[in-house]
């Protein structure tokens, strides 16, 4: 990429999004496209072919994506698999008809199977049965994968799928409903201290409500009082954690200086599995994650596990072997991130 190419960042307000587009602007890329999803509906098949042939991005970051955490996925089941797979077939395919130059399709680990070795290696990929509360999202995401090889090894276009692991940052989404566990926890560790502390004024302006019971009544909903935290499934279960800035960085990373051929072998006969992990090859315990936040955001309540509710998938840890040997590697560690994830969360 040149620092005057057409630069397309689809899901450029999201917390992948945005930190692509933060990374491209600190290095000095000037022609960057964007547009939210009310100026363009990327699961609308015609204002999608529309958009490519009226602005002819030479490069494309996919990041726009439905996502959320546990309970969103397996409660929105159709929304998930329906949207996802729009967005992808649209982008991926005007990104073929209209000659982009390379794309970059970002997907999940949660694609890997539910019982897949740890830590996961991109070949793992389509050997067992998937996590069922993130099923159909995960499988809106491998067909995104293998679109891109199909369409490399059918047509000669240079799109390259990358599998970040959990992600957290600046502009992450802190929904109590939809999140992902580690904005969640942040934000009910931290109104559950606003709790304890009478801080009211506070509160209502985090919720948006209107009266202190309305608060107290909707936090309660989700296991939030002023001296407890209830935190779903037994807090045994690992997960790795990203600093979203350090996705970013690796993702442009691979768009200046890696192509489709250098995710596989040469000479091999079946050419699959072309994914690029993305994380730190690190993870933690969810009572362990809980705990460190509890210290950061300066909590002296009590964490409550409720063991009836799941725990999902016991352990996802990537393997990034193939990441760090095309030449990237993490800079920020998790306690680190989440300090600065919560001063952002308190100035935002």
């Amino acid at each position: 990429m040149n620092k005057n190419s057409k630069i397309y960042i689809a899901g450029h307000r999201g917390l992948v999004g945005s930190a692509i587009l933060e990374n491209l602007q600190q290095k000095g890329y000037t022609n960057l496209i964007t547009r939210t999803h009310k100026e363009l509906d990327l699961t609308n098949q015609n204002d999608v072919a529309h958009f490519f042939n009226s602005e002819k991005p030479e490069y494309v970051f996919l990041a726009a994506a439905k996502v959320g955490g546990i309970v969103a996925n397996n409660i929105y089941r159709a929304d998930f698999i329906y949207d996802n797979m729009m967005i992808q077939n649209n982008v991926i395919h005007q990104s073929y008809i209209n000659k982009v130059k390379k794309l970059l399709f970002l997907g999940s680990t949660c694609i890997y199977p539910k019982n897949a070795p740890q830590p996961m290696k991109e070949d793992y990929l389509l050997t067992d049965v998937l996590e069922y509360t993130n099923e159909p999202y995960a499988i809106a995401k491998i067909a995104g994968i293998k679109m891109c090889e199909s369409y490399n090894l059918q047509y000669g276009t240079n799109f390259i799928s990358v599998m970040p692991t959990n992600l957290y940052g600046p502009n992450d989404n802190f929904d109590l409903e939809k999140s992902h566990v580690l904005p969640a926890l942040i934000r009910k560790i931290h109104l559950s201290k606003l709790l304890s502390k009478s801080a009211y004024d506070e509160i209502l302006k985090d919720t948006g409500l209107a009266t202190i019971e309305e608060a107290k009544t909707y936090l309660s909903s989700f296991g939030v009082s002023e001296n407890t935290v209830e935190i779903w499934g037994t807090g045994k279960p690992k997960r790795e954690f990203l600093w979203s800035k350090d996705m970013a960085d690796a993702c442009v990373f691979i768009m200046e200086k890696r192509e489709f051929k250098d995710t596989f072998s040469e000479g091999e006969k079946e050419i699959r599995n072309t994914h690029i992990n993305i994380g730190t090859g690190k993870d933690i315990s969810i009572k362990e994650l809980a705990e460190t936040i509890k210290k950061i955001v300066g909590y002296e309540g009590n964490l409550i596990f409720n063991t009836e509710k799941p725990d999902g998938t016991l352990r996802k840890l990537t393997d990034v072997s193939k990441l760090n040997s095309l030449g990237w590697k993490h800079k920020i560690e998790l306690e680190d991130g989440i300090q600065q994830m919560y001063d952002w969360y308190g100035n935002k």
